[in-house]
């Protein structure tokens, strides 16, 4: 028989608001993180700061002190442009301190522009080619689930890498074999490098393919961490089907100039202007966070 699944703890409207505030912090730190780079992607980590707020800081069974826990839950990073979120997330998470932020994308550093899984503690997967992890995360499930693990695999994904052919041959495997300890999740943000995803490769109906290859389909704002949450534990729930999770997101989200703009797919704001008027927007919204807790 399987491990009994630990449900998530209940989503306070309390905690509720501390995530979101620590969801703004570190969407301060990552820009100030890639502008001192002076490359890297900014849209799609801004888009994706809630979420891998609440993963690392409410969903994910994860010890920041023991990385190499074997009965943590797995997190893939398939889109691995998007790891300046990751980082920053696992900085403020504990796995190494903050100031080393200030090293991405330079010679030697362990924070590259793509994961590298030997250089960082708790990292699954070296991403690089999109679409590949996908199929890393469904090994690992497999692997778990005949092996009746505790842990959960998730997958954070793009919505541009499911234009590659090894992610439906992925969900053709995880489909076959019911991997209810599997969950997707996509960042539906509508853009990539080239333009809007809708131009270049269609992907709607998203939903329906996804049901059609054996998937339980949760579509969510991604920018609502209640409602991520809940559609983590309805994944945790079920036992009959993989789960993938559609997450609506804005690319830039937070920065009034970056929203929407497939410009900003993959540069940083410059030092001046540009830096500090995106923080000038977060800290306001930091106020308006506050005073919805008084």
């Amino acid at each position: 028989m399987p491990h009994v699944r630990q449900t998530l703890a209940p989503l306070t409207d309390a905690k509720l608001r501390k995530l979101e505030l620590q969801a703004n912090a570190i969407r301060q730190d990552l820009l100030k993180m890639l502008t001192q780079a002076g490359s890297g992607h900014s849209a799609g980590p801004l888009g994706m700061a809630d979420i891998f707020t609440a993963l690392y800081f409410h969903v994910l069974n994860h010890n920041p002190r023991k990385p190499e826990w074997s009965e943590r839950d797995r997190l893939f990073l398939s889109n691995g442009h998007i790891a300046p979120i990751r980082y920053t997330a696992m900085a403020h998470a504990g796995y190494f301190p903050k100031s080393e932020l200030s090293t991405l994308r330079q010679l030697g550093s362990r924070l590259q522009g793509h994961p590298e899984y030997r250089l960082l503690p708790a990292l699954e997967n070296t991403s690089g080619p999109l679409g590949d992890g996908s199929p890393q995360a469904v090994g690992m499930a497999y692997v778990g689930m005949l092996e009746k693990a505790p842990w959960h695999v998730y997958c954070c994904m793009s919505d541009g890498e499911l234009a590659a052919g090894i992610t439906w041959e992925a969900a053709l495997f995880a489909g076959k074999h019911k991997l209810h300890n599997l969950t997707w999740i996509i960042d539906r943000n509508n853009i990539q490098i080239d333009g809007y995803t809708e131009d270049i490769m269609p992907l709607e109906p998203l939903h329906d393919k996804f049901a059609a290859f054996g998937f339980t389909v949760l579509e969510i704002d991604g920018h609502n961490i209640r409602e991520f949450v809940e559609a983590c534990d309805r994944s945790k729930a079920t036992w009959e089907t993989p789960t993938v999770i559609i997450a609506h997101t804005i690319p830039g989200k937070g920065v009034s100039y970056m929203e929407f703009e497939p410009a900003w797919h993959g540069k940083p704001p410059q030092q001046g202007d540009e830096l500090n008027s995106a923080l000038k927007e977060l800290r306001t919204l930091n106020g308006k966070i506050q005073s919805e807790m008084e």
